[in-house]
């Protein structure tokens, strides 16, 4: 007797690649359009899926939960956060939770450097200057900017991303130092040549560049305040890679508004896709659509970890990235 397929739902387009192996392996429903899914069509596909495939743009919370139905088992998330999803809620409900963690390290450190760069060498002001045909040649005091070669970069969060952006940082010559929220083993310490401070608010008043690469969780939620940002010296730059809501946003606009602040490189922003306004009128800022993983390979890579959780849930045994709640 053939077993019957299982029902997966994606909520988003997918790499080729991803949507084409995928139809092989289950009874899956692609989405066509690459535009979000409502909340009624998430109910829809909750209640008529096995498992669920939605993105970090899906806002699954316990209201959309306790409308899932009894069919649904898993929800297998595209992407390695999952601050957008009630894994609590969905556990309670007896719906696993899993993820596509160690993807994007590489691509969102790459992102980092290139933010830290951008910013502090004035690359989108020279672009811009280029393509609205203003320059007139070289001159000694023109577009000068920084050299990141011997400064103090200060890394607030030394996962897997902020280990890749120390050992980038370090091949350019800066100076490493970290926070976070437990010490790194003396070893790993010693191999990325980086200084820990027990105090982020120590840190951040010495360092000359600001990575953000910690999580968003209750705990870290506008972790970079008003007050500790404006313990950063008027020349340094922060950079956010991993989480917007991790920064107080309307404070850093503030601040570099009104020169308190040298300049910023953000990917992410505290509500999302409603990017600050002023944000976008300055020139000392970078903003970016979210494109730290934005690479073919990582995205495949994101497919294929989400198909091998599929698989093994399919297969009756417990996805290799299950998401259990209250642990990172």
């Amino acid at each position: 007797m053939v077993r019957k397929r299982l029902s997966v739902v994606v909520t988003r387009r997918l790499p080729e690649a991803v949507e084409t192996r995928m139809s092989e392996l289950f009874d899956v429903q692609l989405r066509r359009s690459d535009e979000g899914m409502s909340r009624d069509e998430l109910v829809t596909a909750m209640q008529s899926a096995d498992v669920l495939v939605p993105t970090l743009a899906d806002e699954i919370d316990a209201g959309l939960l306790g409308q899932a139905g009894d069919r649904l088992k898993l929800i297998a998330n595209y992407g390695a956060g999952v601050d957008h999803i009630d894994v609590a809620t969905a556990r309670q409900r007896g719906i696993l939770v899993s993820n596509t963690p160690d993807v994007m390290t590489e691509d969102t450190a790459d992102m980092t450097m290139a933010l830290i760069l951008a910013v502090t060498r004035r690359i989108p002001e020279g672009l811009s200057v280029m393509q609205g045909g203003g320059w007139s040649g070289w001159r000694p005091t023109a577009m000068l900017g920084g050299r990141i070669g011997g400064k103090r970069l200060g890394i607030l969060g030394m996962g897997r991303i902020g280990q890749a952006v120390a050992r980038r940082a370090a091949a350019f010559g800066m100076q490493v130092h970290y926070h976070n929220r437990k010490r790194l083993r003396p070893e790993i310490e010693e191999a990325l040549n980086a200084t820990h401070w027990e105090s982020l608010d120590q840190m951040v008043a010495r360092v000359d560049v600001m990575s953000i690469n910690c999580p968003h969780t209750p705990s870290t939620f506008h972790l970079m305040n008003a007050r500790r940002l404006k313990l950063m010296k008027p020349e340094a730059v922060i950079v956010n890679t991993s989480r917007g809501e991790v920064v107080d946003e309307n404070a850093l606009t503030r601040m570099l508004r009104a020169g308190e602040l040298a300049g910023a490189g953000l990917d992410v922003y505290e509500r999302g896709a409603e990017v600050n306004p002023r944000l976008r009128e300055l020139p000392n800022v970078v903003l970016l659509p979210h494109m730290g993983s934005a690479t073919v390979e990582g995205r495949i890579e994101m497919g294929e970890k989400v198909i091998i959780n599929v698989k093994t849930f399919d297969d009756g045994h417990r996805p290799p990235d299950l998401v259990v709640p209250g642990v990172l």
